[in-house]
């Protein structure tokens, strides 16, 4: 009997060491064939595996067991608890908003284009980014957002929509052989604010490195940017615990640093949609579904003004 008890010591105790080591090491297990990168976004949810590892150890009559899942619930929570903890406002007082900026990706093979544009419009953003306009929902899409909106910046699949002027507009390359970023200037009410749109390429468990290349050329854009007042907004195809993503374009913001899952739509495990920012001031975010895309929308509100306080914190 207490060769059996010390052999489902061993085993429980085994199993939770290497829960906490995966958990603490994600970003180090070999990238092979994409798994690496998978791990990477699916580890929130080894948190899952917790509980089960506490609740076998006490039908197995193992308290020895039961108490080790407290190493990886402890490497659990320094890694993620604070996701889902309340965050104290920085501000005595609420700053004032002057520009709010919306970024959604339409899918391509959305049946309800014109359900999607109109709850864009339905968002009173100043500024709608949209990646995946394509297909059958680029006509009904612009039309609507034509009528909202006065200035429309455009290339490939991706597009922007103003209310205040849009001007310089270019490409940006993002690693694939068709436009799927750009950058422009929109003369805002409080300054000039640069604004990129991006899409970078999918993540595949056979092919990562083509995501990895559109990263590291938006990477080095971004880092070359000369603009003191900088929003980037996209679907990244990155999720924010993604080995990648931690160096990326060094000194901007990413607006959300909890869960703010955004894909798939309907039941969001990974947050492939960010906002970056760089010299500006953030007052709001939010996460929402919009009817029609395989992704949720996210949103910020910008104060006026630089900030310096907003570089990164991935």
């Amino acid at each position: 009997m207490a060769t059996r008890r010390g052999g489902q010591v061993t085993v429980f105790a085994g199993a939770a060491a290497l829960l906490t080591l995966v958990l603490l090491g994600h970003r180090r297990m070999p990238d092979i064939g994409g798994l690496g990168v998978a791990l990477d976004t699916a580890a929130p949810w080894l948190g899952a595996l917790i509980p089960v590892l506490a609740v076998v150890a006490v039908l197995c009559r193992c308290p020895a067991g039961a108490v080790a899942a407290l190493a990886p619930l402890s490497a659990w929570a320094y890694l993620f608890g604070s996701w889902w903890a309340p965050v104290p406002s920085t501000h005595p007082v609420p700053a004032s908003t002057d520009l709010r900026i919306v970024s959604q990706n339409l899918f391509a093979a959305n049946t309800s284009p014109l359900a999607t544009a109109r709850a864009l419009v339905a968002t009173h953003a100043d500024v709608i980014a949209v990646q995946e306009l394509g297909g059958a929902n680029r006509e009904p899409s612009v039309r609507i957002l034509d009528d909202a909106y006065p200035y429309r910046a455009e290339f490939g699949t991706v597009a922007l929509w103003s209310r205040y002027p849009v001007s310089d507009t270019t490409p940006i390359d993002v690693g694939v052989d068709w436009y799927r970023g750009l950058r422009t200037h929109i003369a805002t009410p409080t300054g000039d604010l640069v604004v990129y749109v991006v899409h970078l390429p999918s993540v595949r468990l056979d092919d990562t490195a083509t995501r990895n290349h559109g990263l590291s050329l938006l990477s080095g854009e971004l880092t070359a940017e000369r603009a003191e007042r900088v929003v980037v907004a996209g679907d990244f195809n990155t999720a924010g615990t993604d080995r990648h993503w931690t160096g990326f374009a060094p000194g901007y913001r990413d607006i959300h640093s909890g869960a703010a899952f955004t894909w798939p739509a309907a039941v969001p495990l990974a947050r492939l949609d960010h906002i970056l920012v760089r010299g500006v001031q953030i007052t709001g975010t939010s996460v929402s579904r919009l009817p029609g895309p395989d992704h949720r929308a996210v949103s910020a509100d910008l104060g006026s003004g630089h900030c310096d306080r907003c570089t990164s914190n991935r």
